[in-house]
């Protein structure tokens, strides 16, 4: 999703690298209609009645006018009885024609006046039945300012003058340049995109290539994908040059490895290929097969920083260090292979499902390349930025936009940063075959995931916590309903008196935390049960005492709270000497 560590690095001092390559400004443009601007709106009842079974993309990009063609053949079947396809599309790429079954209907057949074509079909479709319809249209794709923090196309070009293009369209939808369904279950079963550019140019894309023709100065490359995310439907266009290779899986199957990058960046190039074998081989190791072993695992470099595009990852980190010995951006967006892609949320109301997840991989990845030291530096990274303004899940459906938008309400951020650390407590206190069980089921719906026997899991919050139950044998909804329920963090309150060390949790609304503390008094470390709450230990006086010394648990912590203030000082200071 859109890469948070950065604003990391640089709220910490840490350094950085811009955000992209792309042409600074673009040009002035329609304004995106409210319905296309918030990807997730409540799914009408016309778009429940169908299934998505196959989408067909022609789509000829055209650089120099910053332009597109589509068209595209979307077929259904029915769940119930209809007699009109929903589909959404900008309004902005105006519709020329459209045929049902390969019937023409009349411009009176359809309509789009805010970004949802609606289209009357010339006769209705009985439950079970199948319908399809083509769908032509054009024109300036919406242009993003900032990708991929706000969605659209990128035009851009390479040092020596090449057009170099990308799309980024996870905020707002894939509605931005094809019609679809732009809900998080609105996943066709299979898609063929057929991609048309200026010869000699390359358009890496989705899934596997099925072929690459030509005729005059076009070159038309031809990809197939299944279940593609809506979102992660990528176009991209350049003058790249291709890295080539296999990984021998440890669950015996083979998977190609593809990296596309722009010309005179070899060394580098290569340097970022040889990462590929090992994010696989940690993955696999800790979550599961890789999901989309039968098509590749691809990397495309883009002219911005970032974004999951199933089996064609966008990368635009620079080939940056920041001494974490790999590729952060790589890192996290291959993650979303399985926490996104593979297991999708439901609503975007659960997004930290994809992003606590994901981001909890790169502290355990820094461990498993090189030990605890990286893995506990990653960790206190993530902690000194969580805001707690509101709760990570409101438990209503909700749009993209609220839920990254911190001033409609939504937790923002925190789905990164609180999900990965209330993971780290969760797994502390579950251990690690559960926690690691718990993964597999909501990842794969299965314990047992092996290639080829495992299917698309569209999941709720409600249903990891029934997981996580389900593998413990025990209920941790009081767990779940503190961490993402609740806005505030849960303080703990210690006192000394004489000889005895007094914990109490206390947490918003007094809800019930029976979290078990670990306490060092001396060399010796404890465990207090915590089972109502509160909870005492013997600590003789004068005794060295430290909370929680293996740094597990998420509560509210001063020194932390008076950093956080300190920095908004700082950056206060800053922006009023700039004025």
């Amino acid at each position: 999703m859109r890469p948070t560590l950065l604003a990391l690095g640089l709220a910490l001092g840490l350094g950085g690298t811009p955000y992209a390559r792309a042409d600074t400004t673009p040009p002035s443009q329609p304004p995106l209609t409210a319905l296309t601007k918030d990807s997730g709106t409540p799914e009408p009842a016309e778009q429940k009645r169908v299934h998505f079974d196959h989408a067909e993309l022609h789509i000829a990009v055209h650089p120099d006018t910053q332009s597109i063609d589509g068209k595209a053949t979307l077929t259904f079947s029915a769940l119930a009885p209809t007699d009109v396809l929903l589909v959404d599309l900008d309004h902005d790429l105006p519709v020329s024609a459209v045929s049902v079954d390969g019937k023409a209907l009349s411009a009176g057949a359809w309509s789009n006046p805010g970004g949802r074509l609606r289209i009357q079909l010339p006769h209705a479709v009985a439950k079970g039945g199948k319908v399809s319809a083509t769908i032509t249209y054009g024109g300036k794709p919406h242009v993003a300012k900032k990708a991929p923090w706000d969605g659209g196309f990128v035009w851009s070009h390479t040092k020596d003058g090449q057009p170099w293009v990308g799309s980024a369209v996870e905020g707002e939808g894939c509605d931005l340049f094809w019609p679809c369904i732009d809900q998080p279950d609105g996943k066709p079963d299979l898609v063929d995109l057929y991609v048309s550019v200026p010869k000699p140019l390359v358009a890496p894309g989705n899934g596997v290539l099925v072929g690459v023709t030509e005729q005059g100065g076009t070159r038309t490359w031809h990809w197939r994908a299944k279940h593609p995310t809506t979102y992660a439907v990528s176009i991209n266009v350049g003058p790249y040059q291709e890295l080539k290779g296999e990984y021998h899986s440890r669950y015996g199957n083979t998977i190609p490895l593809h990296y596309w990058y722009l010309p005179g960046e070899e060394t580098q190039a290569k340097a970022l290929f040889a990462e590929f074998p090992q994010l696989l081989d940690f993955f696999e190791a800790k979550i599961g097969p890789y999901p989309w072993g039968d098509e590749k695992m691809g990397v495309v470099e883009t002219p911005y920083e970032g974004m999951e595009h199933q089996t064609i990852n966008a990368y635009g980190n620079h080939y940056a260090k920041d001494g974490n010995g790999f590729d952060w951006l790589l890192q996290h967006e291959f993650s979303h292979e399985w926490f996104g892609n593979q297991m999708t949320n439901a609503n975007w109301d659960d997004m930290w499902l994809h992003e606590g997840f994901a981001t909890l991989m790169q502290p355990l990845y820094a461990r498993w390349l090189d030990g605890d030291a990286a893995y506990y530096a990653w960790l206190n990274r993530l902690r000194m930025i969580i805001a707690n303004r509101h709760p990570v899940v409101s438990g209503q459906p909700r749009t993209e936009e609220e839920v990254y938008d911190d001033s409609r309400g939504g937790p923002g951020q925190d789905i990164y940063n609180k999900g990965a650390l209330m993971l780290q407590t969760l797994h502390h206190l579950i251990g690690d075959q559960a926690f690691y069980a718990s993964i597999r089921e909501l990842v794969y719906g299965r314990p047992d995931p092996k290639p080829g026997n495992f299917r698309l899991q569209y999941r709720t919050t409600a249903d990891y916590m029934r997981i996580v139950d389900q593998v413990t044998g025990k209920d941790y909804d009081w767990f779940f309903k503190v961490y993402l329920y609740q806005a505030a963090l849960p303080k703990l309150d210690v006192q000394r008196h004489g000889g005895t060390l007094d914990l109490a949790w206390q947490v918003p609304d007094n809800l019930p935390f029976p979290m078990p503390v670990e306490v060092q008094v001396g060399d010796t470390v404890h465990t207090v049960p915590m089972a109502d709450g509160h909870g005492s230990l013997a600590a003789p006086a004068g005794a060295l005492v430290t909370i929680d010394p293996h740094s597990v648990l998420l509560r509210d912590e001063p020194r932390i709270t008076e950093f956080q203030q300190w920095m908004k000082q700082q950056r206060a200071q800053r922006k009023a000497a700039q004025k």
